[in-house]
């Protein structure tokens, strides 16, 4: 069984696109729309901006929504998945290119997602760390030992997590990890704590756009984020995707799981290849590719 999977941010580069643009007519067209949708020409940062340009959260996250969108449509009948999942943002896609939500709406909900987490990394000074070589179980024991607010946020593959929470609330976690035997605990240069507490407001406030927005029962299931499970739903997959702002993203579980329910095949549509490394630290058996 074939598994697409689509990326989160962090996997962006310049010029992600610019091909699908300029030799494929359809993708022209859905990027031209895009930069209506957004306001702004979204297509001239991707494929000329600088580095810069394209981390700023409300660039980076359309932009990586789009790459991995259009790819899907792109591929035509090739895209005929059995099950799909996208790490943080990489929901949002995986939502869209399996029918579940339209692609106006899939854009217009990552630009305010985008908006809404911009303004929470204003409001308080918070970051992520990324830790490896330590068990899921010792780094969550470090944390909630921890004065301030400090969570596992990513559980991307066995031995290696990435926590987010206030700034020191991070250094001092880090400090007892390290003595603990992590081989690394290292702050990462992202604008705030992704994926904890820290993001109430932007939850609160994307939770109403994501209320207002139509979803559909997918063509396949959709692995979520926060319970790693196949969702079909509508009204579940909204209750999910609210709630996954301040909730942890289970990789790990979540391609145990696709792999526990037959896939065997995994593609990565988007930018980068991020997500082929780590499933295949997670599930060393299976096929793993991607286009970009």
């Amino acid at each position: 069984m074939k598994a697409f999977v689509f990326p989160g941010q962090g996997a962006q580069f310049v010029g992600m696109g610019k091909d699908l643009y300029e030799n494929n007519p359809m993708a022209r067209d859905m990027f031209d729309k895009a930069n209506e949708i957004l306001g702004f020409r979204i297509t001239d940062l991707m494929f000329e901006g600088t580095d810069e340009d394209l981390r700023q959260t409300k660039v980076t996250q359309p932009a990586i929504f789009l790459h991995s969108v259009i790819l899907a449509k792109a591929l035509g009948e090739e895209f005929k998945p059995d099950m799909v999942a996208g790490h943080s943002l990489g929901e949002f896609s995986a939502l869209t290119a399996a029918g579940a939500l339209s692609f106006e709406d899939g854009l217009r909900l990552v630009a305010a997602r985008a908006q809404a987490m911009q303004k929470a990394c204003e409001m308080k000074p918070s970051t992520m760390a990324a830790v490896l070589n330590l068990p899921d179980e010792k780094v969550e024991e470090i944390c909630a030992g921890i004065d301030g607010v400090v969570v596992c946020a990513n559980y991307n593959c066995p031995g290696q997590i990435v926590i987010s929470g206030e700034i020191e609330a991070i250094d001092a976690a880090c400090e007892q990890l390290l003595a603990a035997g992590a081989k690394r605990a290292l702050k990462l240069k992202v604008g705030g704590a992704f994926h904890s507490p820290c993001m109430e407001p932007a939850r609160a406030e994307l939770a109403e756009a994501i209320e207002r927005t139509e979803i559909h029962q997918p063509v396949c299931p959709v692995y979520q984020n926060v319970d790693a499970l196949p969702h079909t739903d509508p009204a579940e997959i909204k209750a999910n995707l609210v709630a996954q702002l301040t909730a942890p993203v289970r990789w790990t579980q979540t391609v145990k799981n696709m792999v526990a329910d037959g896939a065997n095949e995994f593609v990565e549509l988007g930018p980068g290849k991020v997500l082929q490394g780590l499933v295949s630290k997670i599930e060393r058996e299976v096929a793993v590719s991607g286009k970009q």
